[in-house]
């Protein structure tokens, strides 16, 4: 940490609360709270020590901004902080799209929250160029470094190259040029050893698998809870590259082979994830809310969608907490390896590169009611329609940045804001609703 004494755990998990609540944006919007109030604002963890922590996140499977969060609450905390800012940075969407759900499901409208969303995505869009402002300015430190941002960007945006990929070539080019640095270990984290590796598997495994196992006892190894578990603990171990990555295998399967929910529905779930706080990979939720929520007697309705989403959930979550916990003391001790540090710093551009293509691709969707997808060859682009930009995002986003950057405006003034004026627009100009 950078400062002499850290917070207490009351004061960090208001904050992981506070995270949970105002996490919009994906995983750009995400990363860039998460720097805001942990190191802009706070100064609980220093800029080296949150990028190796993203560093890291980035190249496990699953959501990475929620990995984030929970490595920083084991660095400030240890395992106690870590499940309390894993679980704290999901639990407010997770219950926000319970009830969207449960409204789409027998309702099927959802116009007020969408039109709050409207507001948001383009406050949301300051705070990641200020993010981006921010990081960009302490991890690059050359020309090299500004040659593997840049170059990891074009890989991700025009080629549509695999992150893993990137990530490894950036390491290789950064072990030939070493930088020689040490960088201090945190005082709270714990030593890693096979033995506490070995216990943390052990007991996050039966955590992860008991209430699966139960279900199976109880309906049977075929009943759809069971099911749901298993597919989505695979999926949340294999699927690397993000959650879009995660969203194609699933949409995939759930769609085409399961038969749990229909491709227009999938679509208008995704749009319901992106109206809440939290990963987008919550879209998993409302596939799983839709599977119980018709499953048939004698679980069916909302009860039956209720427990289809949190088995989905579960699935989703625990691994990914599970994966940080077993690999962050690893990945912590390796700051103290010297010939380490120059792939590491490398690897640290190429993450810039990464936000950087997040905050286009976040910014073309802000900007443009359609962004189409273009492949010729090895070009995998997406390009704006230039005749479907929206005025009402482009004046909030410029208004939100010379709030933010201009007049530091604090961030959750700038939300609340920008949320009330897309309310407010949706009341006057949508009589019909």
């Amino acid at each position: 940490m950078s400062t002499s004494e850290g917070p207490t755990l009351r004061e960090a998990t208001k904050v992981w609360f506070r995270v949970g609540l105002i996490g919009f944006g994906g995983p750009a919007g995400q990363i860039a709270i998460l720097h805001q109030e942990v190191v802009a604002e706070r100064r609980w963890v220093s800029e080296d020590r949150f990028l190796h922590a993203l560093n890291f996140c980035t190249l496990l499977p699953g959501p990475e901004a929620q990995q984030l969060a929970t490595y920083l609450g084991w660095l400030l905390h240890g395992t106690r902080g870590a499940l309390i800012a894993g679980s704290l940075f999901v639990l407010p969407g997770v219950a926000i799209l319970l009830g969207l759900s449960a409204l789409y499901a027998t309702v099927g409208t959802v116009g007020a929250v969408a039109a709050l969303f409207a507001g948001l995505k383009p406050a949301v869009l300051a705070i990641v160029v200020d993010a981006l402002r921010r990081i960009g300015g302490r991890a690059l430190k050359g020309r090299g470094h500004w040659a593997i941002a840049g170059a990891a960007f074009v890989a991700l945006f025009a080629f549509g190259v695999p992150f893993p990929i990137v990530v490894l070539v950036a390491g290789l080019i950064g072990w030939r040029m070493p930088s020689g640095a040490q960088l201090p270990v945190a005082e709270t984290t714990q030593a890693p050893s096979w033995a506490r590796t070995i216990w943390v598997l052990g007991a996050g495994s039966i955590v992860w698998w008991a209430p699966i196992a139960l279900v199976a006892a109880v309906l049977g190894s075929s009943h759809l809870f069971v099911t749901l578990g298993v597919f989505f603990s695979k999926a949340a171990v294999v699927t690397f590259g993000g959650a879009y990555s995660v969203l194609a295998y699933v949409s995939q399967e759930a769609v085409s082979r399961y038969g749990w929910l229909s491709a227009p529905e999938m679509l208008d779930g995704l749009a319901l994830a992106e109206t809440t706080p939290g990963p987008l990979i919550l879209v998993l939720q409302f596939v799983g809310f839709l599977a119980g929520y018709r499953l048939g007697a004698p679980v069916t309705g909302l009860l039956g969608g209720l427990m289809g989403s949190l088995t989905t959930m579960w699935a989703t979550f625990v691994p990914s907490i599970l994966l940080v916990l077993i690999g962050a003391p690893f990945v912590e001790r390796l700051r103290q390896h010297r010939a380490l540090s120059g792939a590491l710093s490398a690897i640290t551009a190429a993450v810039v590169g990464v936000i950087a293509n997040l905050a286009v691709w976040f910014a073309m969707h802000v900007v443009f009611g359609r962004v189409d997808r273009i492949e010729a060859g090895p070009l995998h682009l997406s390009v704006p329609v230039w005749s479907t930009v929206d005025p009402f995002g482009v004046v909030l986003a410029v208004g939100a940045m010379i709030a933010m950057l201009r007049f530091r405006v604090g961030m959750v003034a700038v939300l609340a804001a920008a949320a009330g004026v897309g309310l407010l627009r949706w009341l006057l100009l949508d009589p019909g609703r």
